[in-house]
């Protein structure tokens, strides 16, 4: 990576951040759970299309995201992707061989000592719930066995950028500076996955992690405290 890309990416990491902190009160939690060097695979749940760059600006080092190749190859888009340095991904039915093709650019990020980010349900949530973890995470640490932090995310379903009460942007935003939480979990140790299939252990892990960044969240204080 070019000494040029590594200066645009930081300063584009703070100035989406600072974006972010004006849009929304967001809380993070557990930022030193990110690696300061070295490889990371970063999984969370997926809410609306605000999450990533939500987790780019919360993130103490870039994060390489991996996202469908339609989205990726949007007009007017495009180049912020490739600047951000984003891994598209294909369906095998639409492009034969294009899963082995992400899988390998996700490899070479890791194996350069870099952090990527997946949304393991492979698409945002219909309902506001956390949904199955696909395949895929399995192929990724088959090949680098690095360390995965997984993260909870909680506040953004309702806005206008989620699917609630309709598609995506279909509707105008009813909210400014809502408060959002975000929580990163300790990086996962392999062995405590043998008991259990790593998927389902991952999923685990960040359901319990939004469920925690839920109660950061004004409305679920008040709510625990009339308990």
């Amino acid at each position: 990576m070019s000494g040029w890309v590594k200066v645009a990416r930081k300063v584009l990491r703070g100035l989406i951040f600072i974006s972010m902190r004006l849009c929304y009160r967001l809380q993070v939690h557990g930022r030193e759970h990110i690696p300061r060097q070295g490889a990371a695979l970063v999984v969370c749940n997926h809410v609306s299309f605000m999450d990533a760059l939500i987790l780019g600006g919360a993130s103490p080092r870039p994060l390489r995201f991996v996202m469908d190749q339609p989205i990726f190859d949007s007009p007017w888009l495009k180049w912020w992707f490739q600047l951000v340095g984003a891994i598209p991904i294909e369906s095998e039915r639409r492009s034969p061989g294009a899963l082995r093709r992400a899988l390998d650019d996700v490899s070479a990020a890791l194996r350069d000592g870099e952090v990527v980010m997946v949304f393991p349900e492979g698409r945002l949530t219909p309902d506001g719930e956390i949904h199955a973890f696909r395949r895929g995470l399995e192929a990724i640490l088959a090949r680098d066995d690095v360390p995965v932090i997984p993260v909870g995310l909680a506040g953004l379903w309702g806005s206008w950028t989620s699917h609630y009460g309709g598609k995506a942007f279909k509707k105008y935003p009813r909210r400014f500076r809502a408060p959002v939480s975000l929580r990163f979990g300790p990086p996962l140790n392999r062995l405590e996955a043998d008991d259990m299939a790593l998927r389902r252990f991952l999923e685990a892990r960040v359901r319990a992690l939004k469920a925690a960044a839920d109660q950061d969240l004004p409305g679920r204080r008040k709510a625990r405290s009339l308990l």
